[in-house]
């Protein structure tokens, strides 16, 4: 099994799996999934997700996330 993505909920913050997943335009259980590291994104799934909690994309097929380097460019 792959591990949690703390840095997913790290940049979700306050904000519900279900609102994620309604801006995504995927089902909450999808989101759930990713975010628990039950299942990996397609590319348009990550872009959405990436657009809606404003990071790149690329970081869900990176093998290390650095989330305050990432909060450093989009701020």
């Amino acid at each position: 099994m792959k591990h949690m993505r703390a840095w997913l909920a790290e940049f979700r913050g306050s904000l519900t799996h279900e609102e994620v997943a309604v801006a995504a335009k995927i089902s909450r259980s999808t989101y759930t999934n990713i975010e628990l590291g039950k299942r990996n994104p397609s590319v348009e799934v990550a872009k959405a997700i990436a657009k809606v909690l404003g990071f790149e994309w690329v970081l869900f097929f990176e093998k290390k996330c650095h989330v305050s380097k990432q909060k450093s460019k989009t701020a």
